[in-house]
């Protein structure tokens, strides 16, 4: 199994390399924790997707610390590796999270899952999608999706935007809807919808980008890419979405989508406030044997 970051993102909100930045007295980033994770659960490769422009950085931070316990490799996500046919000269943002996964194509055959490089899991995340790559034919177009409950996802220093999940009985994905300016407004969680405050109930199962495919997903995401770009191509800031691409699949019945829940509580740097609650829950995880003081000593 390999596991897939996403680390191209700009930051623009957090203001700066949120990716990289530690959270633990001993430079450990969240990506640390997602990794050591996965290794526990039995994957044997990590692929970075990263931006050029600090791919010497993150090689630096990352190949001696995994040396002996992982394989490693990186990509680059650039806005201008796309069809020469597409290209603008006036974008200058990525093109989205599933342009991001990707680039990764030549480097990942075997089963995988993509996570954010700024978002904490937690192990029971890994395990229960470790269980599930482990037994799905590579050949296959079963593919699955860890869900959490929306009020372990929030932020208390601002909205956050989420992939509200909707299930059959046997919890088999049938669509995820992007909800946009999500908060806790007197213990309510709303959300924005065409200028309507609308809530949303706390157990709702939302999307953190974890997502579990086979490299089938790549033969499909390129036709959708090319299809994304002929109409969007000149635009400065439509995206490619990973949810976009599931959404599709399962539409035109091309693909199933297992729903794997967890009750772990998400931990995020969306906001550089956020920082000072993920160092402390890091802290606590630490102190309570969830995790060894060093991760990679």
């Amino acid at each position: 199994m390999t596991l897939v970051i996403l680390a191209a993102g700009m930051g623009t909100r957090y203001g700066g390399l949120k990716q990289l930045d530690t959270i633990s007295n001993k430079n450990e980033a969240i990506i640390d924790f997602s990794i050591y994770d996965a290794v526990k659960c039995g994957f044997k490769k990590v692929v970075f997707v990263v931006r050029q422009d600090f791919l010497e950085t993150i090689k630096a931070l990352y190949l001696p610390k995994l040396q002996n316990k992982i394989k490693v490799e990186f990509v680059c996500q650039e806005v201008t590796n796309i069809p020469e046919e597409f290209k603008n000269n006036n974008r200058v943002k990525p093109w989205g999270t599933a342009h991001a996964l990707l680039t990764a194509k030549d480097v990942v055959k075997e089963n995988f899952c993509v996570i954010n490089a700024d978002d904490f899991y937690g192990a029971n995340a890994f395990l229960k999608m470790a269980e599930f790559l482990k037994k799905t034919d590579p050949s296959s177009s079963e593919y699955a999706m860890v869900g959490f409950k929306i009020q372990n996802t929030l932020s208390e220093n601002g909205s956050v935007s989420r992939g509200e999940c909707y299930l059959d009985s046997d919890n088999y994905l049938k669509r995820v809807i992007e909800r946009t300016n999500i908060s806790l407004v007197n213990n309510h969680i709303v959300y924005s919808e065409n200028n309507q405050e609308k809530e949303i109930q706390k157990n709702s199962l939302v999307s953190m980008n974890f997502w579990g495919f086979t490299s089938t997903i790549f033969q499909e995401m390129d036709t959708l890419f090319y299809q994304f770009l002929k109409k969007n191509y000149q635009t400065e800031k439509e995206e490619f979405f990973l949810p976009s691409v599931v959404n599709h699949l399962l539409e035109i019945q091309k693909a199933t989508v297992k729903v794997l829940e967890t009750n772990s509580s998400w931990l995020g740097v969306t906001y550089k406030e956020d920082k000072s609650a993920v160092i402390s829950k890091i802290t606590e995880l630490k102190k309570d044997g969830i995790y060894p003081e060093s991760l990679w000593s």
